[in-house]
C-alpha cells in the first residue's frame, strides 16, 4: 500500500505551471494556482466543520469551476466525493445522501429552470444522516438564494489559501460513483484512489497527452458523471490541461466556442455527434476553424452509430476514437488506438492494464462457438479485469459478490470478439428483445434505421406481444423535412432485415428521452 490522493493532480500541476490556465468558464479563467488555493480554502472548511478522514461528500454541481474546486478539496480533506446527478429530485436526493453516509453536502443553486439547490435542500433536511449543507451560487457574494441555507461564499470567506492535503492510501475510497439505476434503486460504486489516477493516466497511451504540448479540453459531458470526471477533468488536470467549461450542450454554442477557444480535444456521447453534425449547416460555424484544431474525438456511453462516425469524420478530417467502460471500471476499460487503423463499430481493445473477456448468460464460465460457429460470431457478456475495478457497490456486499469473481467483474454488456482481439457491443443485455425464441439485439436494427435517407436517430424496445412475447418496435426522429410515413419505414425495414428483426411499429417523435449524460432513456419508452 501506498501513500497516494488524487488531489495530487491537481497540486502537481500547480507547482510546475502555476500561471498555465486550468480553466476557462464564459469570460473567467483560472489559473493551476487559482484552483488550487480555492480548493485549499474548502479543505479548510471541511476541517473546521468536523470532516474527517474517510468521511463522505456528497456534490452536486453543473460544470462550472465550482465543481473542480469542491472536488479537489473535498479529496484535499482526506474524504470522499459522492457526485450527484444534477438532476434529482428532494427524495432521490434524501436516498443518496443516507445511502453513502454523506456527512456534508454542496449543492449548486443556478437559473430558475435548473432547480437542484432548492431540491437538494429538500433533500437534505429529509436526510437522516448528513449534517451540513452549503448551497454554491454563481456569484460567491451574493446572499443565500434558499431561505435556511449556507452560502459557500460566506463559509470560505474567512479560510486560508493554504492546507495540508490529508494523506489517504491508494486504496482508500476517493469516489463513489452511482449507477443510473435502470434497473432496482441506484448503487454506489467505490473507486479508489489509484483507480482513478491509473484511468486518468491512460491519457498518455491513448491520446497522446503531453504536459509540455498541453490540450484544450471542451467540457460538455457532466462532470457528476465518471466519463467526463476522469477523461476530462482528471485526465486534463493530470496532463496541464485547459479546460473549456460549458454547463449545458448545446450543438451551436459547443461549435463557436470550440472555435473560439482552438479545442484539441472533444469527448462526447453519440448524441452530441449527432447533435453537432445536426448544427453545422446554417449555424455560422466555419467547419474549417474548428477541424483544424480539433486532435482528438472520443466517444463513449453508448454506441456510437456508423453513420454518425462516419459523417463526422468527412466533416471534421478527425477520426473518432471509441471507447468503452462504465462507472464501475473507473470508467475506461477499452478503446480504439490513436494513429491505428479504425474499424468502425468497435469499441477497441482492453486498455493497458485491463483484461477482458466474454461470459456465457448466467455463469463465469467463457463463451465458446457452438457446433457449425466460428470464434468472432460468439456473443457473450464483457468481463472485465484490471487496475480500473471498483472496490465494490458501498455498503452492498451482495450485490458486490454477484458482480465480482477472482477480480473479473460483470459488465451486463453482450458483444462480440473478432480475431485481432477488437469488440464490437451488441447490447446490453438486458435491452436484448426475444422475438418468437430469436434474440434481437436493438443497436443492430438502430444501425440499419439509421442508414435509412429520412431518418435522423432512433432507439429500438421491445414490447409485449400476445403470441411472439415481445415485438420490435423503432422510436425515431426524422430529418428536418423528411416526408415519410411511419408504415413506410415499416415497408422499408422489412426488405433490409431478416423476417424476425425488422420493426413491426414505428412511432415517430420529435424528440427522444435522455438521461443528463446524453444517453437515450429507453425504459421511458413504450
Amino acid at each position: 500500500m501506498t501513500d497516494y490522493n488524487l488531489a495530487s493532480l491537481l497540486e502537481e500541476t500547480a507547482a510546475a505551471h502555476p500561471e498555465r490556465d486550468a480553466i476557462v468558464f464564459g469570460d473567467t479563467r483560472l489559473t493551476y494556482a487559482a484552483v488550487n488555493a480555492a480548493a485549499n480554502k474548502v479543505a479548510n472548511l471541511l476541517a473546521a466543520r468536523g470532516i474527517e478522514h474517510g468521511d463522505k461528500v456528497a456534490l452536486s454541481c453543473v460544470n462550472i469551476p465550482w465543481f473542480t474546486v469542491v472536488y479537489y478539496g473535498i479529496l484535499k480533506a482526506g474524504a470522499t466525493v459522492v457526485p450527484l446527478n444534477v438532476l434529482l429530485k428532494g427524495r432521490e436526493v434524501a436516498y443518496h445522501l443516507d445511502d453513502s453516509d454523506a456527512k456534508a453536502y454542496f449543492c449548486f443553486q443556478g437559473t430558475p429552470e435548473l432547480t437542484i439547490g432548492a431540491e437538494g435542500f429538500a433533500g437534505f433536511n429529509e436526510a437522516e444522516k448528513c449534517e451540513h449543507f452549503f448551497v454554491i451560487t454563481a456569484d460567491p457574494a451574493a446572499p443565500s438564494p434558499i431561505e435556511g441555507a449556507e452560502t459557500m461564499g460566506a463559509a470560505l470567506a474567512d479560510q486560508a489559501p493554504v492546507f495540508e492535503t490529508v494523506d489517504t492510501d491508494e486504496d482508500d475510497t476517493a469516489v463513489i460513483l452511482y449507477t443510473s439505476g435502470t434497473t432496482g434503486q441506484p448503487k454506489g460504486a467505490e473507486l479508489r484512489h489509484r483507480n482513478m489516477r491509473d484511468n486518468a493516466a491512460l491519457g498518455a497511451s491513448l491520446f497522446g497527452a503531453k504536459i509540455e504540448e498541453p490540450d484544450t479540453l471542451l467540457c460538455v459531458l457532466p462532470l457528476f458523471h465518471s466519463f467526463g470526471q476522469t477523461v476530462i477533468q482528471n485526465g486534463g488536470f493530470l496532463y496541464g490541461g485547459t479546460v473549456v467549461m460549458l454547463p449545458r450542450f448545446e450543438a451551436g454554442p459547443a461549435l463557436q466556442l470550440m472555435a473560439k477557444e482552438k479545442v484539441t480535444f472533444f469527448a462526447g456521447v453519440p448524441t452530441m455527434y449527432w447533435g453537432l453534425l445536426s448544427a453545422l449547416d446554417g449555424a455560422g460555424i466555419d467547419v474549417e476553424a474548428v477541424a483544424a484544431t480539433v486532435r482528438v474525438a472520443v466517444a463513449g456511453g453508448s454506441a456510437l452509430p456508423m453513420e454518425v462516425h462516419r459523417a463526422f469524420e468527412k466533416r471534421f478530417g478527425v477520426t473518432i476514437l471509441e471507447g468503452y467502460g462504465l462507472s464501475e471500471t473507473s470508467p475506461v476499460a477499452s478503446f480504439s488506438r490513436l494513429g491505428a487503423p479504425i474499424r468502425v463499430g468497435s469499441i477497441g481493445t482492453p486498455v493497458p492494464g485491463v483484461e477482458m473477456k466474454l461470459l456465457r448468460p448466467d455463469t463465469w464460465d467463457e463463451a465458446q462457438p457452438a457446433e457449425g460457429q466460428s470464434a468472432d460470431e460468439v456473443v457473450g457478456e464483457i468481463a472485465i479485469k484490471g487496475h480500473n475495478i471498483m472496490k465494490g457497490y458501498y455498503g452492498r456486499p451482495e450485490a458486490t459478490a454477484d458482480a465480482i469473481k477472482d477480480g473479473w467483474f460483470r459488465s451486463g454488456d453482450l458483444a462480440r470478439r473478432d480475431s485481432d482481439g477488437w469488440y464490437y457491443i451488441v447490447d446490453r443485455s438486458k435491452d436484448m428483445i426475444i422475438r418468437g425464441g430469436f434474440n434481437v439485439y436493438p443497436r443492430e436494427i438502430e444501425e440499419v434505421l439509421l442508414t435509412h435517407p429520412a431518418v435522423s436517430l432512433a432507439a429500438v424496445i421491445g414490447v409485449p406481444h400476445e403470441s411472439h412475447g415481445e415485438e420490435v418496435k423503432a422510436v425515431v426522429i426524422l430529418e428536418p423535412g423528411a416526408d415519410v410515413t411511419a408504415e413506410e419505414i415499416v415497408a422499408w425495414g422489412k426488405e433490409q432485415m431478416a423476417a424476425y428483426k425488422y420493426p413491426r411499429v414505428v412511432q415517430i417523435v420529435e424528440e427522444l428521452p435522455m438521461t443528463a449524460t446524453g444517453k437515450i432513456l429507453k425504459r421511458k419508452l413504450s
